[in-house]
């Protein structure tokens, strides 16, 4: 099985989050559980561990750390990505949900609708970087990269 049964976010020394930053964390874990494709491919002439796996993504010394490993909890795989493809998206992509937020409490619904389109673009680029930049370490449909890169945001939130 190509697929994440388990996830956990290293948020060790992190300020707390948000209430909207907790919620859209507890959503993207949910939706990724429920429904993620991710494969390793084979290295150096080896197949790659099976899966499913469990994922431990953490921020180590400004790198983004994708730690897998098997359900058995047998290391599959390590790989650090440099945060500096990500630092303007994500950016891009807490200014515009802070202007969501702030417009679902007093805006009318079709100013809502035209930020969340914009904020879905955002979401949409930032999937599109952590697919490239995956791309030869791990195999993720848009959807899983979508997910992912909500928590990558959740962890650039505390960092």
């Amino acid at each position: 099985m190509s697929k994440i049964t388990h996830i956990e976010l290293d948020d060790a020394g992190l300020p707390a989050p948000t209430p909207e930053i907790e919620q859209e964390r507890k959503v993207a874990i949910f939706d990724l559980l429920e429904d993620n494709n991710f494969a390793l491919p084979g290295r150096d002439g080896r197949a790659a561990p099976d899966g499913p796996y469990a994922l431990k993504l953490s921020i180590r010394e400004r790198r983004l750390v994708f730690d897998i490993a098997t359900e058995a909890n047998e290391p599959a795989g390590e790989f650090h990505l440099s945060l500096g493809p990500f630092r303007q998206v994500v950016k891009d992509y807490f200014q515009i949900c802070a202007s969501y937020f702030d417009a679902v409490k007093t805006a009318a619904p079709s100013q809502i609708e035209t930020i969340d389109m914009a904020r879905r673009g955002i979401h949409n680029e930032g999937a599109r970087v952590l697919q490239e930049r995956l791309e030869g370490k791990a195999e993720v449909d848009t959807d899983t990269a979508r997910r992912l890169f909500t928590l990558i945001c959740v962890l650039h939130f505390g960092g």
